[in-house]
């Protein structure tokens, strides 16, 4: 049986990119998993929001230009109101001197234009059982079975929250406008995309106590868009349901240890955030970044599977992902009491941030991974 140098388990986004990014290295790859996008026999209805760093690692992979035109959507600004009047916070990608703040992606055209690079990656091989090789990539989600058996704690502290995801159709442009209500207890996201509806469709991420938000998935359409347009307030226009509803428990978690001798962990097998600042998958394609500058770098007389060389990848990551769990635990926490001293302070907050350039401009900065 041939030997690989890298095994890469797990063909979502992050795994593909992974397999991509360091086939281009010359190494040889197996990738465990399907080569077709796993979502293409059902609807897909996820929308992700990448930020510079994710769509450059994306565009030397040869994926991001390939890219259907009705796939990708620019924000030029982001609108966060609180749960009192008035309370809000704007960024704007002209005040900030870029070009935009991010891009909504279709999740499904994302998926198949991955899968179709690794058809012409002659150093990747997909394969349909684990075969040998110097290093072993987890990349299989949340719920990784490799992880458990290598004994990697991963303990998933529960919000007791679901996200409801769709795709809506608003009687009014989106003009490349993201918003999010932060609110007791839910988070709502509306994120400007083109699908089905150019120029007016939503990606819609929605953050609910359990219960709520089982009982919301169950409603009848006409039932939910009530729902729906009642928390937007109508900012943005009249919203209607493009598609089904598919959602998934939230958590927050963190493997210990994300690397050890010929193994190590990206993306959602290593760690779990809120998804109310959109940076799930970033955090999963800064893993991968990470770790193919680590192996491109690497000393010739070590294996790519040196558990030396896998630490420097664990350090690069360790802050990053650690202050990106905080700050999304830390912001959910503050707008989920219901406590009003806590409420005057959180709104009284978004407003005073809003009037302060310099703190919006770094927090910017760090969101689009710069």
């Amino acid at each position: 049986m041939q030997k690989y140098e890298v095994l890469v388990r797990g063909s979502g986004c992050v795994g593909r990119s992974l397999a991509l990014a360091l086939g281009a290295q010359g190494l040889r790859v197996a990738l465990l998993g399907s080569a077709e996008a796993s979502l293409a026999q059902r609807e897909d209805v996820r929308s992700y929001a990448l930020n510079a760093a994710s769509v450059r690692l994306l565009r030397e992979l040869k994926v991001w230009d390939s890219l259907p035109l009705d796939a990708i959507s620019p924000v030029y600004d982001i609108k966060v109101s609180g749960d009192q009047a008035g309370a809000l916070l704007e960024f704007s990608a002209w005040q900030q001197g870029v070009a935009e703040l991010a891009f909504i992606v279709d999740a499904g055209a994302l998926e198949q234009q991955l899968a179709t690079a690794l058809r012409f990656s002659p150093h990747v091989k997909i394969v349909d059982a684990p075969v040998p090789a110097d290093l072993t990539a987890l990349c299989e989600g949340r719920d990784s079975q490799q992880r458990a058996e290598l004994g990697v704690r991963f303990e998933a502290h529960a919000y007791g929250h679901r996200a409801i995801a769709a795709r809506l159709s608003s009687n009014l442009p989106h003009q490349g406008v993201a918003r999010q209500w932060f609110r007791s207890p839910d988070v709502l996201a509306l994120l400007p995309i083109e699908k089905p509806s150019p120029g007016s469709s939503y990606g819609l991420v929605w953050s609910l106590p359990e219960q709520q938000a089982l009982d919301l998935l169950a409603a009848p359409d006409a039932e939910f868009e009530a729902a729906l347009n009642a928390a937007s307030g109508g900012e943005a226009g009249i919203l209607t349901l493009a598609t089904g509803r598919s959602s998934w428990p939230l958590a927050r978690a963190q493997a210990e240890p994300v690397q050890g001798p010929g193994w190590v962990l990206l993306g959602d097998a290593a760690h779990l955030v809120h998804p109310l600042a959109g940076q799930g998958l970033n955090l999963g394609l800064a893993d991968v970044a990470a770790l193919a500058a680590v192996l491109a770098t690497k000393e010739a007389w070590r294996s790519v599977g040196d558990e030396r060389l896998l630490r420097r990848f664990a350090r690069a990551r360790m802050a990053p992902n650690w202050a990106m769990g905080e700050l999304t635990d830390g912001l959910l926490k503050v707008f989920a009491s219901e406590a009003m001293p806590l409420r005057e302070l959180r709104n009284k907050g978004l407003n005073a941030l809003n009037s302060v350039p310099p703190l919006k401009r770094w927090l910017i900065t760090r969101a689009l991974g710069l």
